[in-house]
């Protein structure tokens, strides 16, 4: 028969947690800082 409710809804939880296939977004600070861009202080 069909799975429990509990059951597919923490499948449904796992798949999701599990959906970021490169890694973690960096912001926008983090990607200045790697290419070793520096903001202009004024």
């Amino acid at each position: 028969m069909t799975q429990s409710k509990r059951q597919e809804e923490r499948q449904w939880t796992v798949r999701k947690q599990s959906q970021n296939p490169h890694g973690k977004v960096k912001s926008f600070a983090e990607l200045a800082e790697d290419t070793g861009v520096k903001k202009k202080e004024e």
